[in-house]
């Protein structure tokens, strides 16, 4: 069978379905290619995770017997056979991104947040889905892209593999501090971390006492190893969202802007992330009002 694959979302992240069902059909001895629009296939996978504001679906030309689309992007009831999710990732898919692992260790989230699909898709527990042998082999980097890995009961097994395995662990979509325990920040101080990331994303929970008792008990002490997503244009106004970022700076965090459904934001929202995420503005200005995008040119 000749097999096409298309990322409709472009290549700046892997895409890890498309790896493993490449690896799936490659072991099967079928011939698999990206897509080429000038080509004809048995069959063509068509994977987006992002809707339209995000990304747009593809408008080429496919010529194919059989066409399969999934991921987010097109709806929430697509899922992988189970062959196929427990297939080792084909990382070769992916040159650019050598020496890396991507993979879940555990799927679900109780949370149910409003802006989140994790709940809809993957359901609210956390559960464990693999061990870390199912997608590593000897990487040098690990992306986990587990939704709230410190929710599931088998949060300590799971860490123990990260520990034992050597390799930079990146949590990508973030730890849940609520959640921290003296226990927890142990076994996660034992896992070589390249960066630690949380979020606050709804103004009116107060984090503050969570976030404090994380950076007493952690070994991790670089501010900009510590990234905290702060999500705005979701119900918080700028004031919410300025007492967040000056709040996490002053207890020695980094945060970050992630804007929902940017299209919609105002502009004032805009030019905070850009202040906040562009690291040398965030260091150099203290004080967002004082924020002056066009500084370096005028000194030009």
């Amino acid at each position: 069978m000749k097999v096409g694959l298309r990322d409709v979302d472009g290549h700046r992240f892997p895409n890890l379905c498309l790896m493993k069902l490449s690896a799936y059909h490659k072991a099967r001895g079928d011939t698999v290619e990206w897509h080429d629009g000038r080509k004809r296939y048995d069959l063509v996978y068509m994977s987006r995770v992002f809707t339209d504001t995000y990304s747009k679906d593809y408008a080429g030309t496919v010529h194919a017997d059989w066409i399969i689309r999934g991921g987010t992007g097109y709806g929430l009831d697509n899922k992988l056979p189970d062959e196929v999710e427990h297939t080792c990732p084909d990382y070769g898919l992916y040159p650019q991104f050598a020496g890396t692992a991507y993979g879940f260790l555990s799927r679900g989230c109780p949370r149910g947040c409003g802006f989140c699909i994790v709940g809809q898709k993957e359901g609210r527990q956390s559960i464990a889905v693999a061990d870390l042998s199912e997608f590593w082999h000897g990487e040098k980097e690990i992306k986990l892209l587990d939704a709230n890995l410190l929710a599931c009961p088998d949060w300590e097994r799971l860490l123990r593999q990260l520990e034992e395995s050597g390799a930079n662990v990146n949590f990508v979509q973030g730890l849940d501090v609520r959640l921290i325990t003296p226990e927890k920040v142990e076994a996660l101080n034992r896992i070589k971390t390249k960066m630690l990331h949380f979020a606050w994303d709804n103004p009116n929970d107060d984090l503050t006492a969570y976030f404090k008792r994380f950076a007493e008990l952690t070994s991790v002490k670089d501010i900009r190893k510590r990234r905290v997503y702060v999500l705005t244009n979701y119900g918080s106004t700028p004031e919410q969202d300025l007492y967040r970022i000056y709040t996490l700076r002053d207890m020695g965090y980094d945060p970050y802007v992630m804007i929902y459904e940017k299209p919609t934001a105002p502009p004032e929202t805009k030019l905070l992330q850009r202040w906040v995420n562009n690291k040398w503005f965030f260091r150099a200005v203290p004080d967002f009002k004082d924020f002056d995008p066009d500084y370096r040119k005028k000194r030009m």
